[in-house]
């Protein structure tokens, strides 16, 4: 992107400020994170959504633009806001479509020799045990098939804690998971009827998009903190990982789309001014608000369960081809971190606490050490973070930073970050080709179609490896383990 026309300030040698004089009805400046090669690729687009969620009522310090950030629907995919609770507003579009899509990975006592050659039969089966693709539901689980509406409000409402108590979990899963897989704000009375029926059959499905299962390794020289990885029970090179990413399938979409449409209607009330309808946002305390609050947090809750019935049904799958009990095999997750959800926080603004509603669009919390809200386990060391990168290239193990909370609201980028449309890889690239292409490289991918693996060709990502060192420059995160793929079900 040409710096024409667009007034940037130099914070530091990572980060970029534009100021409110840039656009009228500007409240607060605008913040970019990104290093000098991340800067001259970034979309114009992403700087007139981030310029102009600075606009909207309420929001404290700056509107920020992470690493990994490109256009999306209203905010910017990789965009964090944060609003006073008394004037601020709630925006859908800041939370997105997907709402709690979000990354969970699980260590193993696996290493790369044992894996490679039982490969193919692990990726299939994983794909006939994780169902994949635009609006597919689960029926290999009796339970689940069956269940009934009055059971799928209890998901809503009780999110990875309606897994445990149903046998999906173990104890410990639950405590390894943001906000332990429950937002206690769910109101079943929030979600729309539609909502409920599209969602009722997908847990335990991983949909379409960039959502993936898949089979890692650890290899020589990618563990850059052997303390803190031993802590997460990375313990040698060529181990092998699983990482899942998905959300609230077609259930979050909908509530995201009925409370866009009564947003919209509401703001005329409440005479709010924006400068993109995508925007549409009402008062965080409005009785609009806060439905729209309760029922995210239902959908929040669904993503929590979802990915922990893929858990278990990952677990099955290892235990069922390598013909031993799971508890051999590890399995073991470190943690769970969403990263399309907004959620209400405690931080300081000019010297003083506040309590603020933290919109996170494209981004992950990335609490430090001693933060009430990481698990015991981890209270030293500083909350897991978890950053996907292409199905090409590998991901991140990381951790948060004190300085996090100074800079980025507690919040760190979320993945790579598209740098092309997934019409535009289409036209790029055959999946069959991609998919023959990556098999020789060593990488067995499997999709739910060859159009959607041609979506996700790591040439229509950003350098993964530059997002993280821009992350490590500006000390919001703490790179850990890297992760290289060498399965995956693609949706």
């Amino acid at each position: 992107m040409s710096d024409e026309n667009i007034p940037m300030k130099k914070i530091n040698e990572v980060t970029w400020e534009i100021p409110t004089s840039f656009k009228k009805g500007m409240r607060v400046p605008a913040r970019l994170i990104l290093s000098p090669a991340l800067k001259q690729g970034i979309e114009r687009r992403v700087v007139n959504q981030i310029t102009n969620v600075a606009t909207l009522p309420g929001i404290q310090k700056y509107a920020l633009a992470l690493p990994d950030a490109h256009a999306g629907y209203g905010f910017p995919i990789g965009g964090v806001a944060a609003f006073d609770m008394e004037e601020g507003v709630i925006s859908p579009g800041g939370v997105g479509f997907d709402i709690n899509c979000g990354v969970r990975m699980l260590t193993t006592t696996l290493e790369e020799r044992d894996v490679r050659p039982k490969i193919k039969e692990l990726v299939e089966k994983l794909y006939q045990k994780v169902p994949a693709g635009v609006g597919v539901k689960l029926s290999h689980d009796p339970k689940l098939a069956r269940l009934s509406r009055t059971e799928f409000d209890s998901v809503l409402e009780n999110g990875a804690k309606w897994c445990l108590e149903n046998g999906y979990a173990r104890k410990e899963d639950v405590l390894r998971i943001e906000s332990q897989g429950k937002m206690s704000e769910a109101n079943v009375s929030k979600v729309s009827e539609k909502a409920k029926t599209r969602g009722l059959r997908q847990l335990g499905t991983l949909g379409s998009g960039n959502h993936y299962c898949e089979i890692q390794v650890v290899k020589p020289g990618d563990i850059f903190d052997e303390d803190i990885a031993r802590k997460f029970g990375i313990v040698k090179p060529y181990q092998v990982t699983v990482m899942i990413h998905c959300g609230s399938r077609g259930f979050g979409h909908q509530v995201a789309s009925d409370y866009l449409r009564s947003s919209l209607k509401a703001m005329q009330k409440y005479k709010i001014p924006i400068l993109d309808q995508e925007l549409a946002s009402v008062p965080i305390k409005s009785k609009e608000g806060e439905d729209y609050f309760a029922a995210m947090s239902c959908a929040s809750n669904m993503a929590f369960a979802n990915r922990q019935i893929i858990t278990y049904n990952v677990r099955q799958v290892f235990s069922e081809v390598f013909r031993k009990d799971e508890d051999k095999l590890g399995l073991d997750l470190i943690y769970d971190v969403a990263h399309n959800i907004a959620k209400i926080e405690e931080h300081t603004v000019d010297g003083t606490k506040k309590t603020l509603m933290v919109h996170r669009k494209g981004a992950t919390r990335g609490f430090p050490p001693n933060h009430s809200e990481i698990p015991q386990e981890y209270r030293d060391i500083g909350q897991p973070i978890l950053i996907g990168g292409s199905m090409e290239t590998g991901s991140y193990l990381l951790t948060g930073t004190e300085k996090s909370m100074e800079v980025s609201f507690g919040s760190t980028a979320h993945g790579a970050g598209r740098t092309m449309s997934r019409s535009q890889a289409r036209r790029q690239v055959r999946g069959d080709l991609l998919q023959r292409e990556l098999r020789e490289k060593g990488i067995y991918v499997k999709g739910a179609s060859m159009s959607g693996l041609a979506e996700e060709a790591g040439f229509a990502y950003k350098d993964i490896d530059e997002v993280i060192n821009t992350l490590k420059s500006a000390q919001i995160s703490h790179p850990v383990v890297r992760v290289r793929p060498i399965g995956n079900v693609k949706g």
